[in-house]
């Protein structure tokens, strides 16, 4: 878009006809039509006028563009990317400092020319690398300050890498404030800055947490992949799921309760009775031990809570009144050792 597009976009958004913008202007209306149709340009001192009259920045007016689509920037991106391959470093960056000046207001694209240059400076032999810093940092403080939540975050983490990088910890440890407290990725960069600066059982408590954090997530995946085959009748790809959900939690040391727990309904299903049986005397014994997973070496630096025994018994209480549903197990009402198995565990 060039800059009589733009003087032709913000004065249809402010339903301004090209009479009334020339009248404003002290123009005539065919020079304001040239202007549009790229006929000619405005007298240099127009352009504050012009802009003030649109209500939009100088810069905006001057930049030829106020925004770049998404098309618009992947041409850029790969026009960039071939000069890389084809020209020299200095003659790249001379480029990209060109295409800045022509899109001033696109935080972006800012950004994704900075990444390129400073990526491409650590593949290729460059002349004095750290002379780009300043530009490269100033494109990552403009993305920092976008207003776009999806900008920001990019500059941070641009920045957080730059800094680590170069061994400045506690300035790459700033900017990971600027990622949500809950990301996965900012605890894992966190966990990493913590291992580079020597406090190392931070980093261990960190990537700890994140593991933990880890199996519970994906745990519900697998569940909630599990309830869909089921759903659909499809017991085959039900039992697939299961069976990582199982691999799952031997991975993670969680214990044989979490490794067991899942299949009890998928063999109640297809009424199997002795993997009911299995599974469910597995369950009863494993109640015991559901809190074991915090003595594995993969979980040593977080402190748990130790598990109440009051807990336990109700989970007991309620597995066994659950083998009690007729809808459920009524199959398995016959069956001698699931009638001693019930007995032995008595609800109190």
């Amino acid at each position: 878009m060039e800059i009589g597009a733009t003087i032709r976009k913000f004065r249809k958004e402010r339903d301004m006809t090209q009479e009334e913008m020339a009248n404003r202007l002290g123009v005539t209306p065919s020079a304001v039509n040239k202007w549009e149709n790229g006929n000619s340009y405005p007298d240099i001192l127009l352009l504050g006028p012009i802009a003030r009259l649109l209500n939009i920045s100088l810069d905006t007016l001057l930049a030829f563009q106020s925004e770049l689509t998404e098309a618009e920037i992947k041409n850029i991106i790969g026009e960039v990317d071939r000069r890389f391959k084809e020209s020299t470093y200095e003659e790249t960056f001379q480029v990209i400092k060109n295409y800045l000046h022509k899109y001033t207001n696109c935080e972006k694209l800012a950004w994704q020319l900075a990444v390129m240059l400073d990526a491409h400076r650590l593949l290729k032999k460059v002349t004095d690398p750290e002379q780009y810093d300043e530009f490269i940092l100033a494109c990552y403080f403009r993305a920092l300050e976008s207003g776009e939540e999806e900008i920001r975050t990019c500059g941070a983490d641009s920045l957080y890498n730059f800094y680590l990088r170069n061994e400045q910890y506690e300035e790459a440890e700033k900017y990971l404030n600027y990622l949500s407290a809950q990301s996965p990725e900012r605890k894992r960069k966190q966990a990493a800055l913590y291992g580079k600066m020597g406090r190392t059982q931070e980093a261990y408590k960190a990537y700890e947490e994140l593991l933990f954090s880890d199996y519970q997530i994906e745990s519900m995946v697998f569940n909630g992949l599990y309830s869909l085959a089921v759903k659909e009748q499809n017991l085959e790809k039900a039992q697939f799921y299961l069976e990582k959900q199982t691999q799952l939690a031997k991975l993670f040391d969680m214990g044989e309760y979490y490794e067991v727990y899942g299949g009890l309904e998928l063999a109640a299903l297809k009424q199997e009775e002795e993997e009911v049986l299995e599974i469910a005397e597995k369950m009863l014994s494993g109640v015991e031990k559901i809190g074991d997973f915090n003595s594995s070496p993969l979980y040593e630096h977080l402190e748990f809570k130790k598990t109440d025994p009051d807990i336990v018994r109700n989970l007991k209480k309620t597995l066994l009144k659950s083998f009690r549903y007729e809808e459920s197990y009524g199959f398995m009402k016959e069956n001698s050792r699931w009638k001693k198995m019930l007995e032995k565990y008595k609800i109190e």
